[in-house]
């Protein structure tokens, strides 16, 4: 059986799954500090793209199975924007057109084919799995938490599934390369979030050392 067959039923079963939870109670209202605020617009912005370069080059690779998964990972993707939309009006904050780091991962993601586009994204996906968790640990607001929560588990499934496809891919040799753009990823949002992790109880460093720690787990299962 195709492997990816099984990630096509998880994303349809998680699919129906929400469908059957509904959203979390969003009119009950937040409350996020303003560096908390900036924090989120800007990875909303990251998780709202529509996915198309990627399931582009997913389909150029032949796979139906793997073109249909990536498909409702981008669904989930866009579903986390939507969640983080709705989670700043509850703030009364608003949602922000663009911001420079996301254009920056944006371009190099697009630069090269599915491989390198991939490595990008699982470097994105391991930083938001610390960043996710901070949001859901560090606040005091249920509402805020729980968001957090349902957007950390999505992504604790989606960073296997991208190891899947690079597993066997990659020779060792572009390890310290992939290494170097983890680092230059992970020192730009430790500058432009730290405010937000402060106030969520975290250090630039304590993050920055669980990002690492996470992406070693990653590159060693691919």
């Amino acid at each position: 059986m195709n492997a990816f067959t099984e990630w096509v039923q998880d994303f349809e079963d998680e699919k129906l799954r929400r469908g059957e939870t509904g959203d979390p109670d969003f009119a009950r209202g937040s409350a996020l500090a303003p560096e908390v605020v900036a924090s989120v617009q800007r990875f909303q912005v990251g998780e709202a793209g529509d996915g198309a370069n990627l399931i582009a080059k997913a389909t150029q690779a032949g796979d139906p199975e793997y073109t249909a998964a990536v498909r409702l990972f981008v669904a989930e993707e866009q579903n986390h924007a939507r969640l983080l939309a709705l989670l700043l009006r509850s703030a009364g904050a608003r949602t922000i057109d663009g911001h420079w780091t996301d254009a920056v991962f944006v371009r190099l993601r697009r630069a090269l084919g599915l491989r390198l586009e991939l490595m990008v994204l699982l470097i994105a996906e391991v930083v938001a799995l610390g960043y996710y968790r901070a949001l859901r640990d560090g606040s005091s607001d249920p509402l805020v938490s729980e968001v957090a929560g349902r957007i950390l588990a999505d992504e604790q499934r989606h960073v296997p599934f991208h190891c899947l496809r690079l597993k066997g891919e990659l020779p060792r040799i572009v390890h310290p390369v992939w290494w170097a753009l983890l680092l230059g990823a992970l020192g730009t949002v430790c500058w432009d979030h730290g405010p937000a992790l402060r106030r969520l109880g975290l250090t630039r460093w304590g993050f920055a050392v669980e990002v690492m720690g996470l992406f070693k787990g990653a590159v060693a299962a691919t």
